[in-house]
């Protein structure tokens, strides 16, 4: 089986998003689906090899890099904790059970880094928010990752708003800080671009909807509710999935998964499919994938599964198959040929066979993860939070090829352009590729 070819051919039919000049424009790749065509990347590295430069970033961010030309545009938050009484009281609206951290002021800003010299070449505020509401202690206030498109780089930073930048000027175009809901974890969803719109969920405890901006103003254009039936609890209603654009007979939709039900709308917001899980999903946080005619994606969180969703040659799709066995909650899956690749968030990596859902083996790579996984020259990438890169070989038998480590905790997916790997972790940002006898610049 040649691995690449195939990957390359369901890549390239899988999604129908904007021409853009941008390398690695949005969360996983040119179309979010964790596959890059670069080729000549390094497999193994330390603190110390393989390392072309490393960047500290200020502030705390979970957002993956996007790479436009020169110019690695990443988000961050600057925070300034609650005091104690203070968190105290606000924190009795809780009604979850979850480690949270409470903050008396957020600066949501904007960082750009020199793809050539790991040079820090921007930081620029966009919003400052007093009394936001709180996050998981596992999320961050800069978790969504910004889409970069046509020197315009658009962030979303959940209920607390959203901001255009102009990258050649740096110059602030719009904010939007109208839309909210109560996420009780934080933001989590990643904004996509779709012709004009700048498009995003907003599933909270309290409302569930999806809207869309106005690109060039920052205007809401629509604002859809969503229509499926849920779970009475408001804690089970709210989810914090990224979209995804998918041309199904010859026509673009918006392939939209929300609490208990997986949503397909179109360029005005008008509500085409949608299929339930037939199970109780939410906290959705995996974004799907797609090929081969059919769609892949996790239900989140409680019970877990993989659902193989099919489209091709049926007027509505349907569950093909599902598998519960360690489905992820944070990492979203990764489509490779003919087999289907996950890692759950205990560290269990798993390869079923795409079409039919039959397990080929799961395997055990120890620690946590919230990354997700990307195939790149002909590997696969797998990072967990404690810092720890595994890299595995494509196919039907489990072959782990490198271990790398690196100092802090990698919440980031990767990013990759020309020869390189853009790794975040907590405190940086790494250029990752061949320098033999180099040390790391910074």
């Amino acid at each position: 089986m040649n691995t690449n070819l195939l990957a390359s051919a369901a890549l390239a039919a899988l999604c129908s998003l904007p021409c853009t000049a941008a390398e690695w424009p949005q969360w996983r790749g040119p179309a979010g689906q964790g596959h890059a065509t670069a080729t000549g990347l390094p497999a193994t590295w330390s603190e110390t090899s393989n390392v072309a430069w490393k960047t500290e970033l200020p502030g705390r961010g979970w957002s993956s890099p996007v790479i436009d030309g020169k110019q690695i545009w990443l988000t961050t938050a600057l925070e300034t904790p609650a005091k104690k009484e203070d968190a105290e009281r606000r924190l009795k609206g809780n009604t979850g059970n979850q480690p949270l951290n409470l903050l008396a002021q957020v600066e949501l800003r904007a960082l750009c880094v020199d793809r050539d010299s790991g040079k820090l070449t921007q930081n620029i505020l966009l919003l400052t928010v007093r009394d936001p509401q709180w996050v998981h202690a596992l999320n961050s206030y800069a978790s969504c990752t910004p889409f970069i498109e046509d020197n315009r780089l658009y962030c979303h930073f959940g209920a607390l708003g959203n901001a255009c930048l102009d990258t050649r000027t740096g110059k602030v175009l719009w904010t939007n800080t109208a839309l909210a809901v109560m996420h009780e974890n934080g933001p989590g969803s990643s904004p996509v671009i779709w012709k004009d719109l700048m498009i995003f969920h907003l599933d909270g405890s309290d409302e569930q909807f999806i809207a869309a901006l106005d690109k060039h103003t920052g205007k809401l254009a629509w604002k859809t509710t969503r229509a499926g039936e849920m779970n009475s609890n408001p804690q089970l209603k709210k989810s914090y999935g990224t979209p995804l654009v998918l041309n199904i007979k010859g026509k673009e939709q918006l392939i939209s998964p929300g609490s208990d039900w997986l949503y397909s709308y179109d360029e005005k917001g008008r509500e085409l499919w949608r299929v339930k899980y037939g199970l109780l999903g939410f906290s959705i946080t995996p974004r799907p994938v797609a090929g081969l005619g059919m769609i892949f994606m996790s239900t989140g969180f409680m019970k877990a599964e993989i659902l193989g969703i099919r489209y091709q040659g049926l007027d509505k799709p349907e569950i093909a198959w599902r598998y519960n066995k360690g489905a992820p909650t944070m990492p979203s899956p990764l489509l490779v040929g003919g087999d289907l690749y996950f890692v759950n968030d205990g560290g269990i990596f798993t390869c079923l066979d795409a079409q039919t859902g039959a397990e080929i083996y799961r395997e055990r790579l120890g620690g946590n993860y919230s990354a997700s996984p990307t195939f790149a020259d002909g590997r696969i990438y797998v990072h967990s939070r404690e810092g720890l890169t595994t890299v595995i070989k494509p196919g039907r038998k489990f072959e782990v090829l490198e271990k790398n480590q690196l100092p802090g905790k990698i919440f980031a997916s990767l990013a990759v352009a020309d020869r390189a790997l853009f790794l975040r972790t907590d405190t940086g940002l790494y250029r990752l590729e061949h320098k033999p006898g180099k040390q790391a610049a910074r």
